[in-house]
């Protein structure tokens, strides 16, 4: 069975293309069923609108609170029955509440090797900072920001040639290619979460 998944973004949308670019060429077998944005200005929109995925954009300011901003993202996954939420650079925090009600199936990544350089600007600390060493790490989301049980992590190496522009490129041609991968290990059942701990069944 074929399952959906919703993506959550709120700019370019370079992962939500690679995944969909991933179910175009059969690597990756789900329906992106949904696409929730909280910037209405993204680019991800207009990429959303052309590959046929259903949009909803949740802006923060329109809700008086935060509760009622995620029960209207909660409507549009329950009408569209989805399966897993992927995150792909969502810049707001998802209530705990939110996060306990999709327990084990929300699904994020992150560009280092946790827990190293966590945050919105890891890819500039770790260039900054010197590393020989930084990479990609996808993980199932919990209560605490850039947390949660690992489910893969792929190093990349920083050598005395790269500039900031240069480690920035590497990195999301490998999210592009690990996000689809992830996803498609964890919906046919490949991956499982036992405690803390992500395995093979």
């Amino acid at each position: 069975m074929i399952k959906n998944i919703a993506i959550f973004a709120s700019g370019k949308g370079t992962n939500f293309s690679a995944i969909v670019a991933a179910v175009s060429r059969k690597l990756l077998q789900a329906r992106i069923a949904l696409l929730v944005c909280d910037n209405p200005q993204a680019p991800v929109i207009k990429k959303a609108n052309r590959a046929g995925v259903r949009i909803i954009r949740a802006v923060r300011k329109d809700f008086a609170t935060k509760k009622d901003f995620e029960a209207e993202i909660i409507r549009g996954l329950k009408e569209e029955d989805v399966d897993l939420i992927v995150l792909a650079g969502f810049m707001r925090i998802l209530s705990p509440d939110f996060v306990r009600r999709y327990k084990n199936r929300i699904i994020n990544i992150h560009p280092s090797l946790l827990p190293a350089f966590k945050g919105a600007h890891a890819i500039k600390e770790a260039f900054h900072y010197g590393v020989k060493l930084t990479g990609v790490t996808i993980h199932f989301v919990d209560e605490k920001i850039d947390h949660g049980p690992i489910i893969l992590q792929t190093p990349v190496a920083i050598s005395s040639k790269d500039t900031l522009e240069s480690l920035e490129d590497k990195i999301h041609t490998l999210e592009h290619s690990l996000y689809p991968h992830a996803i498609q290990l964890l919906l046919k059942g490949k991956l499982k979460l036992s405690g803390r701990k992500v395995k093979t069944p």
